[in-house]
């Protein structure tokens, strides 16, 4: 190897990482001693502050987490359960909170609290120039103690939470002005699927279970419906990723629905955006019935189906391409007229229609052609 001249260092930022390079006659060396002490003090750093939190959030919880609380005011009590769910249990509660001091609560000195904005500053910026910005603040409909990822939540989820402040019978009345069909829309989907800035959306499919009291009536399953169905220690995720490889096959979704074991049980679709946006403003596209109901099955080749964990969240496992195209078994209750088209029954259809109408066609070229010997017998009849 040549000797090191003429060294001097680099620094390239890339992927997240910081690389030190030496440069010599013979190149660019990466001191990966370097990068990977780097990364170790990132990851000591990372899992001193996360533990930080995580000891500082149960010293609160010891007392906040108790009903007890309750006593002293409803607001005080904290579900440390919900609450673990949360991105910002892993923060921990002084940095929302950060004038508790350790004579608290005998210090009577107030915590203090965070703004939104403080951390979520881009989100609050566009919600600020909404309509929904002049109306309600972000604790209005995201309560930091129990908020949840969107992803962990179900298109009905979102609905009750709009129906909060927009009743929904009133929402029906007002769509139907322009909307056909306004209460199975408004029921089928999210608000977020028309009241967004993203341009694109994802089908994401729910497993429901067939109420006792109708034949035909269907609600979401919860954790406790499917548990009967798994063996001990398996997500629920394991009753259609039978090979555990964390995607969904068609034909693992064809098994699910063909199965007589599942026969209570069916799949409920619905369309997500694909980027939350928190503008609530309706794309012109929104107004356009093409949008959903004929926009080509390209469009809908991105779906995936949520599974009810036992915290009350749900876990999304993707589908492979073509499952909402899959008409005979793929998605039993989700139809969308144009997109969901299958060329094959399409031409069957058009070679029926065809047949239906050559029917009278030739009937009347034969009558057209047979005129005259049919008026020589009717004479000879007379």
């Amino acid at each position: 190897m040549e000797p090191l001249t003429n060294i001097r260092r680099e620094r390239k930022f890339k992927t997240g990482h910081l690389f030190i390079g030496i440069r010599c006659k013979g190149g660019i060396f990466m001191s990966w001693i370097m990068r990977s002490f780097l990364l170790l003090v990132s990851i000591s750093l990372f899992m001193m502050t996360t533990v930080a939190a995580a000891a500082a959030a149960n010293g609160c919880m010891s007392c906040h987490g108790e009903k007890a609380i309750l006593n002293k005011g409803g607001h005080l009590y904290i579900d440390s359960a919900k609450f673990a769910l949360t991105t910002h249990a892993r923060i921990g509660c002084p940095s929302c909170h950060d004038r508790v001091t350790k004579g608290h609560p005998n210090d009577r000195v107030r915590p203090s609290r965070a703004t939104c904005q403080e951390c979520h500053s881009p989100v609050f910026e566009e919600y600020d120039k909404s309509l929904h910005g002049k109306n309600a603040g972000c604790a209005d409909c995201h309560n930091p103690h129990t908020v949840k990822p969107l992803l962990a939540v179900s298109a009905r989820d979102i609905n009750i939470q709009c129906a909060r402040c927009h009743d929904h019978s009133q929402t029906v009345t007002k769509h139907a002005k322009w909307l056909p069909q306004a209460t199975l829309h408004i029921d089928a989907l999210p608000c977020i699927t028309c009241h967004t800035g993203s341009k694109n959306y994802v089908i994401t499919l729910y497993i429901a279970k067939k109420e006792a009291s109708a034949s035909d009536s269907f609600s979401l399953a919860t954790f406790a419906d499917l548990q009967p169905l798994l063996s001990s220690g398996n997500k629920t995720g394991a009753i259609m990723d039978v090979n555990n490889d964390n995607l969904i096959s068609l034909s693992e979704l064809k098994k699910f629905n063909k199965s007589g074991l599942y026969r209570s049980f069916r799949l409920l679709g619905t369309m997500m955006p694909e980027m939350i946006t928190h503008g609530y403003q309706i794309l012109d596209n929104r107004w356009d019935c093409t949008f959903c109901h004929a926009s080509g099955p390209q469009a809908l080749q991105t779906s995936f189906v949520a599974f009810p964990e036992k915290d009350g969240t749900y876990s999304r496992y993707p589908v492979e391409k073509g499952a909402v195209l899959d008409m005979l078994y793929g998605t039993p209750d989700f139809y969308m007229l144009g997109t969901t088209r299958s060329t094959t029954l399409s031409i069957i259809g058009a070679l029926i229609a065809a047949s239906g109408l050559m029917v009278p066609i030739l009937h009347g070229t034969i009558r057209f052609l047979t005129r005259k010997k049919r008026k020589e017998n009717e004479h000879v009849t007379g």
